[in-house]
């Protein structure tokens, strides 16, 4: 077989990148040689297949420093997010969408909406219409269903 082949499987092997993977004078007939990866291991073994340089590791200094300064929310600036505002934390769907519910039941229990607008509502809230309580109240109001300001400020603290 070719050499990328060996050195491809010794990469993999060694946990390395292809470019760091040397095969000495010796070994060059063996490696064209090997087809499996016990081949590539036995090479790897007896010492004609090896990684030049060390692996990199986070450095030892360093990394008490940096847990320390993570956990008083240092480096946390714009180059170090991976990823849009939802997808790092954002709003919890269960948190948002129980309080969506509380209010909807409450409504119903005070015989503020009938039955028909429940499931109406229920099934926007649980379609993501609503970002908050705030909004699911005033989408409530502008459908027509009367309910005081007093009223709406006690059900955004249920």
């Amino acid at each position: 077989m070719s050499i990328r082949l060996t050195k491809r499987i010794a990469a993999n092997i060694l946990g390395r990148g292809i470019s760091s993977i040397k095969i000495t004078a010796k070994g060059l007939e063996d490696s064209k040689k090997a087809i499996t990866r016990s081949d590539v291991r036995k090479l790897i073994k007896d010492g004609n297949i090896y990684a030049a340089a060390p692996k990199h590791n986070q450095s030892k200094y360093s990394k008490p420093i940096i847990t320390k300064k993570g956990k008083y929310k240092r480096r946390r600036g714009i180059s170090k997010r991976r990823g849009t505002r939802n997808a790092r934390g954002g709003t919890d769907y269960k948190k948002k969408i129980r309080a969506l519910r509380r209010i909807l039941l409450s409504l119903k229990h005070d015989k503020l909406i009938d039955n028909e607008n429940f499931k109406k509502f229920y099934k926007l809230a649980r379609g993501g219409v609503f970002l908050n309580k705030g909004t699911m109240l005033n989408h409530i109001k502008e459908s027509g269903i009367k309910i005081d300001n007093e009223r709406i400020q006690k059900l955004k603290h249920i």
